[in-house]
């Protein structure tokens, strides 16, 4: 008889000594970002880094505080994420969905905010597959006519 193997859910709540520690899961391209969330002073850090010194772009730094700015909650959590696959940029978006889905589980209430504005949604967007007797997804070799 096969084995049945059982995907693990997207996001779980750990009920821990005197605290809650909210764990979520966010990805986008080949990036994941695995996520630890406890309320405290607004720390954040990636792979053991602070994530100002991680993203160096002002830009994908404000795009990872987004939800926690909507939520009014910069300076109310404390998160810690590991990152893994993919840049910069997918890591950033990957970072982004698991904030936004943790704070749902803080509070049902952030959800209509947040889906207003596009965080709560997965960008399903990846790489196009290299298809047979092609160089790329896309590409062609160099027609010859004769």
């Amino acid at each position: 008889m096969p084995r049945r193997t059982r995907n693990p859910p997207d996001f779980h709540f750990i009920r821990m000594s005197q605290e809650n520690i909210i764990l979520a899961t966010g990805r986008r391209k080949s990036s994941v970002a695995s996520l630890r969330m406890n309320s405290g002073s607004g720390a954040i850090k990636v792979n053991g880094r602070d994530f100002t010194e991680y993203f160096g772009s002002i830009s994908l730094q404000n795009q990872i505080l987004r939800p926690l700015e909507i939520a009014n909650a910069v300076h109310a959590y404390d998160v810690t994420v590991k990152t893994t696959g993919g840049g910069i940029n997918g890591q950033a978006g990957a970072m982004r969905l698991a904030i936004s889905r943790a704070l749902v589980q803080v509070d049902e209430a952030l959800r209509t905010p947040l889906k207003q504005e596009g965080l709560l949604t997965r960008d399903p967007r990846m790489k196009e597959r290299k298809k047979p007797g092609q160089p790329g997804a896309r590409k062609r070799f160099q027609f010859s006519k004769r």
